[in-house]
């Protein structure tokens, strides 16, 4: 019930409503794109660790991240009803590849707007994805949260406005990570691979994999019966992902003959400890952690595995 309805998600990339806390005038995410798994060796630092002080082996998840562009600013003020977007800045400097996704104005009118009014300032971003190799121009665009007052909010907004924003400029190695994707999608299944219920014994009446008797209160066709449907490509989130290292040198982390259906990285890179939802190539939104557990010593990556992942 947690996840209802099944349905498939409204966009390819997902649409984060909650910004957590964080210092003043700072970013409070970044977005890149998966581009594949690989394995490192760190040594083990954690005081509770079985293996405290030997080098052990961890799965990594590695993001592209190519830098954003700010192209705009949103404000949003308060009424009975909650927020509600209220006004907007755009750069006068727009790139031409947001022409596939806005219409873009074709003279630029000189703004000015007193934030005091406001409630919210945020962002207006879109990804720069001519800058990977995956053969994709049309950028994604989205807002991104900013920490600290409205008038702090404000002023990082106009000094960024037109500008590129990088991934080392909001994240550092050893912190905890929400991520927030579109999960791959598996198309129309049955309720054994959609629900996970069990196939039932080979004697059973009509079909094995059915549902079966769920009572005469609730009747077959409610809602939370598991049936067949929509699997996969749904908005997941998962909380406290540990970033363990950031690469500037796509040199240092490219395997043999490039990522598997993904090809070479050409820009700075996450190495995020396990895996994450979605297929390669697909755009990945990570946020500071809103919920992190508590605080560890960055681990230390001694290795990186190259091998070839073909």
């Amino acid at each position: 019930m947690e996840y209802w309805p099944r349905c498939r998600a409204s966009s390819t990339h997902a649409r984060i409503r909650t910004w957590p806390a964080a210092p003043a005038g700072k970013p409070l995410g970044f977005a890149g794109y998966k581009a594949g798994m690989t394995h490192v060796a760190v040594a083990d630092n954690r005081p509770n660790s079985i293996t405290k002080g030997e080098e052990i082996a961890m799965p990594v998840t590695v993001v592209e991240c190519p830098p954003i562009r700010v192209f705009g600013i949103k404000f949003y003020a308060k009424d009975a009803y909650g927020l509600h977007p209220a006004a907007q800045i755009l750069s006068d400097k727009l790139d031409k590849t947001l022409s596939s996704v806005l219409i873009l104005p074709k003279q630029h009118k000189t703004q000015t707007i007193d934030a005091a009014k406001y409630q919210d300032v945020v962002l207006l971003v879109h990804t720069q994805p001519k800058l990977t190799g995956i053969g994709k121009k049309k950028p994604e665009i989205f807002e991104l949260g900013v920490s600290g007052s409205v008038a702090e909010k404000y002023a990082y907004a106009t000094s960024v406005l037109g500008k590129d924003i990088s991934v080392q400029e909001v994240f550092s190695e050893g912190v905890q990570l929400d991520s927030h994707v579109i999960t791959k999608g598996k198309g129309y299944q049955g309720p054994v691979k959609r629900f996970g219920i069990n196939i039932r014994n080979h004697k059973s009446e009509k079909t094995k994999r059915g549902p079966g008797n769920v009572g005469g209160w609730t009747g077959n066709r409610s809602f939370p019966v598991p049936h067949a449907g929509q699997t996969g490509y749904h908005q997941r989130s998962e909380r406290n992902k540990l970033l363990l290292k950031m690469n500037t040198d796509p040199v240092a982390i490219n395997p043999s003959g490039g990522f598997l259906h993904y090809g070479v990285v050409k820009n700075p890179t996450l190495l995020i400890h396990g895996s994450l939802g979605g297929p390669a190539k697909r755009l990945i939104k990570l946020t500071l952690a809103g919920k992190p557990t508590s605080v560890k010593e960055a681990l230390s990556v001694t290795y990186t595995s190259l091998s070839s992942k073909q």
